[in-house]
């Protein structure tokens, strides 16, 4: 298991998604750092809410959080995510996010690059 800052990464083999592609979870990260926070314009992972990334068999599963609960702009960080991860040609059934507020997001859980371009 390794450590990414505050993501947890467990290294297990990649699952093969299609007969083309192998998907891992730091592909899956990879992509999720392009998805941004649509108000603060900085990547979810560089803000600490991607919690947790589960492969199993052709599933892909995040565990994530919000700044805040009740935030309006889920459907559409929701929506980034699945499209981001598509991309590496995981079907859209296969994706599912499980948000949780437990532990609470806070700056602490933020990456060194996203508080420097929050200039904290």
């Amino acid at each position: 298991m390794k450590q990414y800052n505050h993501v947890t990464i467990l290294i297990i083999p990649s699952v093969k998604i299609n007969s083309m592609i192998k998907i891992t979870k730091k592909s899956i990260l990879s992509k999720l750092t392009e998805v941004m926070d649509p108000e603060l314009n900085i990547s979810i992972v560089d803000l600490g809410l991607i919690y947790e990334i589960k492969l199993m068999k052709n599933k892909v599963k995040i565990i994530m959080t919000l700044t805040t609960i009740g935030c309006p702009l889920f459907s559409l960080i929701e929506n980034d995510i699945k499209d981001k991860i598509k991309e590496l040609g995981v079907k859209e059934k296969d994706i599912s996010l499980e948000l949780t507020f437990d532990p609470p997001w806070s700056m602490e859980k933020m990456t060194k690059k996203g508080r420097a371009m929050l200039g904290i």
